[in-house]
C-alpha cells in the first residue's frame, strides 16, 4: 500500500469540496447505482474490531473471507475498505486493505489479520494475509470492494457495483438491507456454518466468540504476470478507468513534470512527439502520471524515460506505479513534447481524453474560489469571464427548474482548480513554510482575471479536475499564473447618488466580551476553546459552551478585528447602517447595548469626532425574554449630523418563544428614521434582519439549504411585523435590510417579492455579497416597498470581504509564515457590504421675515441706513442661507444668515421720499422663502 503522505483525501472533505459542490451540481451529491452484491462469490464470513482491547483474549482484529462458489477464485484486484459505523464518503486512504493474488478454493475460508491493540494473549492462527485497519470493536462499515482505489458505497442499503459484499454492523448507518447485531470486545459477528448470504446483514450475521480459520496452504499465491510493452494511450484506453489496472507494463515517454518535493511522489510522462498536429489517439490520453512509491525522484524534466511498473486508478486518477529502479532515463527526448493549445474540455470525457497531458489552455479564466488556497495552495477557477455562479441565486427551483439545471451545468462545464504541485497543509504541518501564490500584493481575489503565464498538466486530483504546473510552487506563482488587480477599483465604495445612504453590513461575531470573562461569569475555567495560531497562541474562539461568545479570543485579537471593521465602516460613510453578527451584550449580565457603544466609541475615534450614535436598544419589557434572545443581534448605527431617529426602536417580541418564527434565528429590529430637521411625517422605517443559517434545519430538498422552511416562515413573519410597525409609525416606506441567508430567488425571498418588496441589488451586476462552494450569490440585500423604492437613487455592494481569502482575516492572523494581515477594510468580515442611495423627503417649515431700519429717517446724499433681518421657521428650525435687499427693483445688497440673523446698510439716496426696501429670504432645505418690506424716510436734511 502507498504511503499515507500521499494521500489528499482529506481535501474532499475541506477546501475541494467547496467547489465540487458547484462542478457536481446540487442534485450531484447523492446518487444510487445498481447492486452487486448477491452470492455466490467471496463474501465477508466474519468481522472482529475488539483485538487487543480491554478483556479482549486476541491481539489483534481480524476478517475472514469465504469463497462461496463451487471453484476456485482469485482476490487479486480486490481489497478491504472499512469506515466507521456512521462515516460517509470516499474511504480513507489508511482503511484500505488490497488484496494479494492468491487462489482461494470453494468453501475456503480466507484470514485477513489486521490492526493491533495493547492488550489480548493471543495470536491469531498464523493470517493468510496482513493488513493494517484499525476496527471499531462495537460496530462500522467493512466492504469487499472490486479495486483498491477508495470507494464511496454510498449510505443506507447500499446498491453499488463496485461493492461485492458489505457488512453493517451495531450502529453502522450503511448496511445490506438493515445492519447486524453490536459487538463487544470480545465478540464478532459472523455467518452461519455455510457462510449463507441473503444480502441482509440482520439476517446473516450474529454476534458471537470470534472464531478465525486461515486458508493456510490450500490458497497459494499467483505468480504475478510479466510486464507487457505498451504505449500511454493504450494504457490510458478511451474509458475513465484504465484496460489494464492491476497489470505490470512497460512504456515510455518524456517527462513534462517533476515533483520531487511536495508530497506527489512522482512525475508526469507523455509520449514523444505529441501535442501538435492531428491527434492520432482520439479519445485516449498520451500522458500518464507515474507514483514512486519510495526514494528520491529523480526524473528530469524534457528527458524521454522507459518506466516498468504496474497500472493503477487512484481516486479517479489513472496512473503507473514505478520503483525508483524500473525508472530509466534514455536521454534527451528526439521530438520533445509540445504543449497542447485548446479550450479546456466542457465534459468529463472530454478532459479525460487528455488526462495527464501538457496543455495550454486558450481560454480567459476567473477566480471563482479563494476558500482553500491559503490552506493547500488550491485556486478554483471558472472559464469566461465571471465566476460560478449559485442556482438558486438565479432561479428559483420550484418556479424555474430547468433553469437552476441550466446553471448547475454550466458550473459543470466551466469550473477547475488551479493547484500548486503539491500536498502540503500550509495551516498545520506545513504552518512553518510560506505558502504559495497569497501575499499582500497578490491577494488572489474571486473575480479576478487568472493569466497562465506557462502550460500546465490537466489533472484529477481530490475529485476534480485539476490543472497542475509543472514543479511544485513555493513562491507567488507570478511565473505560473498572475491575477488581475480588483482591490484598487474597490478602495471605496462606487457613489450612489442622493442625500442621505443607507448600508447594511453583517460584521462576522463582533463580541468584546473576551473568552477569560465568559469562563470567569460561568465559573468554568475551561468553558471556552480557541482556534490557535502556528505558535500556539488562541486567535478566536472555537466554542465557549453553552452559548457564549465568539469572534476574537482576547483584546488583543479584537483590536485586530476592530481595526479592520472601523475602517470599513467609516470609509462607507453612510447616514444609517444596519449591522449583524454583533454581540448581544445581556447574555453576559451587562447592558444589551455594551457592544455597540463600544463600536461607536471606536468609530467615533477613528473619525476624530461625533459621527457615530446608535439606535438603543428598547426596553427589556418590549424585549423578548432574555433566555428566548440570541447571543448574537441585530442593531443600527447612525450619522446624528444629518439624521435623527423618529421614536424608538421595535422588535418582534412575540415570535421568540417555542414554536414563534424566530425560535431559532434573530428577531427583526425596525427603526424609523429621517433626515435631521424634516417633519417626523418625512421618516421612513428601516427593518433589519438576520434570518436562520443554512447551517442546520430541516432539509425539504429544494437545494436551497437546510432550514428552508423555517426562513420561510421567518419571511412571512417580517411582513406583517414590518407594515404593523409602518402603520403604527404613520409611514408608507419601509426598507428590509440586513442578512436574510437566503439567495436572491430563494422561497423567503419570493414571499417578500410577493408583498411588495423590490429587492435592490448593486448598479454592477456581477456585484455579490457572499460566496460559498466556489460560487458566488447574495444572502445580503437591500429591499424596499414601492414608497421607499422611489427614494433609490443608486446602489452598490461594496466587494472587500467575501472576493478575499479567508487568510487575510484577523481570525487567520499568524496561521502560516507568510504575514498576510493587514489593519485594512478587507476582510474586515466573510459578507459584503450593501448600500443604497436616497433622496429622503423632506417637507419644507413656513418661514417668517422681519426687518427693522437703523435709523429710519436719513439725510439725501449722506445718510445711511443699517437693516437688520431676522427670520424664523414655523416650527423652530434656524434658518440659513441668503437675504437679498432690492428697491425699485433692482437688488441693492445682500447677506448671509448666521443664527437666522443679518445685517447690512442701504443708502445714500439722490433725492427725498420714502424707500422701499424689499428683503427677500431664499430659503434653504429646512425652510421655505419668505419676504417683507421695511421704509427709509429720505429728507433733504437742514435748509
Amino acid at each position: 500500500m502507498r504511503p499515507l503522505s500521499r494521500a489528499r483525501s482529506r481535501r474532499l472533505l475541506t477546501g475541494s469540496a467547496t467547489l465540487a459542490v458547484a462542478l457536481g451540481g446540487l442534485a450531484g451529491l447523492t446518487g444510487t447505482a445498481s447492486a452487486n452484491t448477491a452470492g455466490p462469490g467471496p463474501v465477508i464470513n466474519e468481522v472482529y474490531g475488539g483485538g487487543g482491547n480491554s478483556g479482549a483474549t486476541l491481539k489483534n482484529d481480524f476478517v475472514e473471507i469465504r469463497n462461496t462458489t463451487t471453484h476456485t477464485i482469485s482476490l487479486g484486484g480486490l481489497s478491504l475498505q472499512y469506515r466507521s459505523a456512521t462515516g460517509t464518503g470516499p474511504t480513507g486512504s489508511s482503511n484500505i486493505d488490497p488484496l494479494p493474488s492468491v487462489d482461494v478454493p470453494a468453501g475456503a475460508t480466507y484470514l485477513v489479520q489486521e490492526a493491533a491493540g495493547l492488550g489480548g494473549m493471543q495470536d491469531l492462527p498464523t493470517p493468510d494475509h496482513i493488513g493494517s485497519i484499525g476496527v471499531a470493536a462495537t460496530g462500522g462499515q467493512l466492504f469487499l470492494a472490486d479495486s483498491t482505489s477508495a470507494i464511496d458505497p454510498g449510505t443506507g442499503d447500499i446498491s453499488n457495483t463496485q461493492v461485492l459484499d458489505f457488512v453493517g454492523w451495531g450502529s453502522a448507518t450503511a448496511f445490506e438491507a438493515a445492519k447486524g447485531p453490536a459487538t463487544t470486545n470480545t465478540t464478532s459477528v459472523s455467518r452461519d456454518g455455510a457462510g449463507t448470504d441473503t444480502n441482509s446483514n440482520v439476517a446473516d450475521f450474529t454476534a458471537g466468540s470470534p472464531t478465525p480459520s486461515a486458508c493456510g496452504a490450500a490458497c497459494p499465491t499467483t505468480p504475478p504476470p510479466p510486464p507487457t510493452p505498451h504505449t500511454i494511450a493504450e494504457i490510458q484506453g478511451t474509458g475513465d478507468t484504465s484496460p489494464y489496472a492491476g497489470q505490470p507494463v512497460v512504456t515510455e515517454g518524456v517527462v513534462t513534470a517533476a515533483y520531487p518535493t511536495g508530497g506527489f511522489f512522482g512525475y508526469t510522462i507523455q509520449t514523444d512527439g505529441t501535442g501538435s498536429g492531428p491527434d492520432a489517439t482520439q479519445g485516449e490520453s498520451d500522458a500518464v502520471f507515474v507514483h514512486q512509491p519510495s526514494g528520491a525522484v529523480a526524473a528530469t524534466v524534457g528527458d524521454l524515460v522507459k518506466v516498468t511498473g504496474t497500472v493503477s486508478e487512484f481516486n479517479g486518477l489513472t496512473e503507473l506505479n514505478v520503483d525508483a529502479a524500473d525508472l530509466h532515463d534514455e536521454g534527451t527526448a528526439p521530438t520533445g513534447v509540445t504543449p497542447l493549445s485548446l479550450a479546456y474540455p466542457t465534459t468529463d470525457a472530454g478532459r479525460e481524453a487528455h488526462e495527464s497531458e501538457l496543455v495550454a489552455p486558450t481560454d480567459q479564466f476567473t477566480v471563482t474560489d479563494n476558500f482553500s488556497t491559503n490552506q493547500y495552495g488550491e485556486i478554483g477557477l471558472a472559464t469566461g469571464d465571471h465566476q460560478l455562479w449559485q442556482p438558486t441565486d438565479l432561479f428559483n427551483p420550484r418556479i424555474d427548474p430547468a433553469g437552476v439545471a441550466s446553471v448547475q451545468a454550466d458550473n459543470a462545464a466551466r469550473g477547475v482548480v488551479l493547484n500548486d504541485g503539491a500536498t502540503a497543509n500550509y495551516l498545520t504541518t506545513s504552518k512553518n513554510t510560506v505558502m504559495p501564490w497569497l501575499r499582500p500584493d497578490n491577494p488572489v481575489r474571486v473575480g479576478s482575471t487568472a493569466t497562465l503565464r506557462q502550460p500546465v498538466i490537466l489533472d484529477f486530483r481530490n475529485g476534480l479536475w485539476e490543472l497542475q504546473p509543472t514543479h511544485q510552487v513555493t513562491d507567488d506563482g507570478s511565473a505560473v499564473a498572475t491575477f488581475s488587480d480588483t482591490r484598487t477599483p474597490n478602495l471605496r465604495p462606487q457613489a450612489v447618488g442622493g442625500d442621505l445612504e443607507l448600508g447594511t453590513f453583517n460584521v462576522e461575531n463582533f463580541f468584546p466580551t473576551s473568552a477569560a470573562e465568559y469562563d470567569a461569569l460561568t465559573g468554568n475555567p475551561n468553558a471556552c476553546t480557541s482556534f490557535k495560531d502556528r505558535e500556539g497562541n488562541p486567535i478566536d474562539v472555537n466554542q465557549c459552551s453553552p452559548n457564549g461568545p465568539r469572534g476574537a479570543w482576547d483584546q488583543v485579537n479584537l483590536d485586530r478585528q476592530l481595526a479592520k471593521e472601523v475602517k470599513a465602516i467609516n470609509l462607507m460613510n453612510v447616514d444609517v447602517m444596519s449591522l449583524e453578527e454583533i454581540e448581544n451584550s445581556v447574555q453576559f449580565g451587562k447592558n444589551r447595548d455594551d457592544a455597540l457603544a463600544k463600536l461607536v466609541d471606536a468609530l467615533n475615534a477613528d473619525a476624530g469626532s461625533t459621527r457615530w450614535a446608535f439606535a438603543p436598544s428598547p426596553s427589556p419589557a418590549d424585549l423578548p425574554a432574555p433566555a428566548d434572545q440570541d447571543v448574537i443581534r441585530t442593531a443600527f448605527i447612525y450619522n446624528p449630523n444629518t439624521v435623527q431617529l423618529v421614536g424608538p426602536s421595535t422588535v418582534l417580541s412575540t415570535e421568540s418563544g417555542t414554536g414563534g418564527a424566530f425560535e431559532n434565528a434573530r428577531e427583526p429590529l425596525a427603526q424609523e428614521f429621517k433626515r435631521k430637521g424634516a417633519f417626523d411625517s418625512d421618516g421612513f422605517l428601516v427593518v433589519v434582519n438576520h434570518f436562520k443559517s443554512k447551517g442546520s434545519g430541516v432539509d425539504d430538498g429544494t437545494g436551497q439549504g437546510l432550514a428552508n422552511p423555517d426562513r420561510i416562515r421567518q419571511a412571512h413573519a417580517l411582513v406583517d411585523f414590518a407594515q404593523a410597525t409602518a402603520q403604527a409609525d404613520g409611514t408608507r416606506k419601509i426598507f428590509l435590510v440586513g442578512d436574510f441567508n437566503s439567495y436572491t430567488q430563494e422561497d423567503p425571498m419570493q414571499v417578500l417579492y410577493q408583498n411588495g418588496f423590490v429587492n435592490q441589488p448593486s448598479d454592477d451586476k456581477r456585484d455579490t455579497s457572499y460566496e460559498f462552494g466556489g460560487m458566488a450569490g447574495s444572502l445580503d440585500h437591500v429591499l424596499a416597498n414601492t414608497a421607499a423604492a422611489s427614494m433609490v437613487t443608486g446602489r452598490d455592494v461594496w466587494q472587500i470581504n467575501a472576493e478575499e481569502s479567508v487568510g487575510f482575516e484577523y481570525s487567520r492572523f499568524n496561521y502560516n509564515a507568510e504575514p498576510l494581515y493587514a489593519p485594512d477594510q478587507f476582510r474586515a468580515s466573510d459578507h459584503n457590504p450593501e448600500l443604497v442611495g436616497l433622496s429622503a423627503p423632506f417637507t419644507q417649515q413656513e418661514s417668517t421675515t422681519t426687518a427693522t431700519a437703523s435709523p429710519s429717517t436719513i439725510q439725501k446724499k449722506k445718510g445711511t441706513s443699517r437693516i437688520d433681518v431676522t427670520v424664523s421657521g414655523a416650527l423652530g428650525a434656524t434658518p440659513t442661507g441668503t437675504v437679498e435687499l432690492w428697491i425699485g427693483g433692482q437688488r441693492v445688497a445682500t447677506a448671509t444668515l448666521a443664527n437666522g440673523t443679518a445685517s447690512t446698510v442701504v443708502g445714500p439716496f439722490a433725492g427725498a421720499g420714502t424707500q422701499v426696501v424689499e428683503v427677500r429670504y431664499l430659503g434653504d432645505q429646512v425652510t421655505k422663502p419668505s419676504s417683507t418690506t421695511v421704509s427709509v424716510t429720505v429728507t433733504n436734511g437742514p435748509k
